[in-house]
């Protein structure tokens, strides 16, 4: 049918050539022609319509609906990674404030440890010093008892020594303790 339809188009067009060749003007303005123009223009614009309608239309609109699903899909993925990547940010914020509180916590606990025991070791060296004064008032006590027993002796002897020179004689030790006795009470 198509070559038939393709023969009598070149004979149309032959005897158009033909027509515009005697006439001088354009053919497609010539009235004895308008009814085989108007017969050709019906079949082309048939033929066109077939081809439009059963082969190129459906393509377009297949290639038409695979973008709007393809637009859907690539939508729908896109809210799902956004509701993910939500939940992460959430999560992550979660997870960012329960290590600040955490930090916190063990900072406040290291803070009253340390403390603990700063104090405790404050109260062992208190402790350790006032042993320390109590040794040290203990041995000045013991030197200062030592002392006042080396007083009298040395008072005695003084005392001796003193006596010998202006009266010339030697005096017993137990004479001078029992006169220097009373003195050393008062």
């Amino acid at each position: 049918m198509m070559f038939a339809g393709t023969t009598m188009l070149f004979a149309v067009a032959a005897e158009a050539a033909e027509e515009a060749a005697k006439s001088g003007g354009l053919p497609q303005l010539n009235p004895h022609t308008f009814e085989t123009q108007l017969f050709w223009l019906v079949v082309t614009f048939l033929a066109l319509f077939f081809v439009m309608s059963k082969i190129a239309l459906p393509r377009v609109g297949e290639v038409i609906e695979e973008r709007r699903d393809r637009i859907k899909r690539d939508l729908d993925a896109a809210g799902r990674l956004k509701d993910e990547t939500d939940k992460a940010l959430a999560d992550y914020e979660k997870a960012l404030a329960d290590a600040r509180a955490n930090a916190s916590s063990i900072a406040k606990d290291t803070r009253e440890k340390l403390a603990a025991e700063t104090e405790a070791e404050r109260h062992r060296v208190d402790e350790q010093i006032a042993g320390k004064l109590r040794d040290a008032d203990t041995r000045i006590a013991a030197t200062k008892t030592k002392a006042l027993s080396a007083i009298g002796d040395i008072a005695t002897d003084t005392t001796r020594a003193v006596v010998e020179k202006l009266i010339g004689q030697d005096v017993p030790a137990e004479d001078v303790k029992k006169v220097l006795r009373p003195v050393a009470g008062s």
